[in-house]
């Protein structure tokens, strides 16, 4: 029998307005959203609806809007289709914590939390070293990587077959960039981020937010995340507070995420939240798994399996 996974947008997903008609559709979804407002207490929900855009891609605000965006669209999922269950639950970067949310492992709030913790650690990392991060289209990711060693630079996202995300020292980056132009890159292109993003750059935030996990609550997931550090299983508490610790200085393995999914039997995806960048990437890793798209209540319609 075919299997299901439900998968979560990261950052970049982010438009103002998203999550609106879940909003005005569902009383269950307002709840989810007021919620996410109330615990962060700065103004996210006049934001998310209202922009400006500028405000909205701010890490402060779209870390949580995305993340209470896909649990509000997830809440109407679980309305409409009660009986619905995911064998696994995956997210890119970001989504994970949406993930996390889903499995069970993670309550609601304590999720919002974190994402605020980890947003200023990361934030502050950032600041203290000028780093950098661009998107190499059209080359085997075997030789970004090679290039990258060799250039002091290192990979953040391992997306699609075709497109790599590379992070580090500004300079570095720098290097790479022109290094992997010159062995034959279709396109490089630098990313307009505040700093070094799954990177070693990164330790000072991974160390801070590794002590915030200590005190969280986690639960056993009911259903397990395959991690973005090394497209496994997480279960355990210990197993995914190691997962998210480690995720903010290492690549984010979606690539093989999805093929490992795809091995243990799992034929379609839930892409559920804003946008639909992870169903183009599917795509491009394996044309022949099914992904559907939760980013309206329009959409809701065409998730009978």
């Amino acid at each position: 029998m075919s299997k299901i996974a439900f998968i979560f947008p990261g950052q970049g997903a982010q438009s103002v307005g998203m999550g609106k008609d879940f909003y005005d559709a569902f009383e269950e979804c307002r709840t989810v959203i007021d919620q996410a407002d109330a615990v962060l207490g700065n103004g996210l929900k006049t934001v998310l609806f209202e922009g400006p855009d500028d405000r909205l891609k701010e890490t402060a605000y779209a870390q949580p809007a995305i993340f209470a965006v896909s649990m509000a669209a997830l809440t109407a999922l679980k309305l409409k289709y009660p009986k619905m269950q995911p064998d696994f639950v995956a997210g890119l970067s970001l989504g994970e914590y949406s993930a996390l949310t889903a499995s069970g492992a993670l309550s609601f709030d304590e999720t919002v939390k974190l994402i605020e913790r980890r947003g200023t650690f990361m934030q502050e990392a950032a600041a203290a070293k000028k780093g950098a991060m661009a998107a190499v289209i059209g080359m085997e990711a075997s030789a970004i990587q090679e290039i990258c060693e060799s250039c002091g630079a290192e990979v953040a996202n391992f997306n699609a077959p075709d497109q790599t995300v590379i992070t580090g020292a500004a300079e570095a980056v720098e290097l790479a960039c022109a290094c992997l132009t010159e062995a034959g890159a279709k396109r490089v292109i630098p990313l307009s981020v505040a700093g070094a993003f799954h990177s070693s750059l990164m330790a000072s935030a991974s160390e801070q937010f590794q002590a915030v996990l200590d005190e969280v609550q986690l639960s056993q997931a009911q259903v397990p995340l395959i991690g973005n550090v090394a497209a496994q299983p997480c279960v355990s508490p210990e197993e995914i507070r190691t997962e998210l610790s480690r995720q903010i200085v290492s690549s984010v393995q979606w690539v093989e995420t999805i093929k490992f999914m795809a091995q243990q039997g799992v034929t379609t995806f839930i892409e559920i939240g804003p946008g639909r960048v992870l169903k183009g990437l599917i795509r491009k890793i394996n044309k022949d798994l099914i992904v559907k798209n939760l980013e309206t209540t329009k959409d809701l319609e065409g998730l009978g399996l």
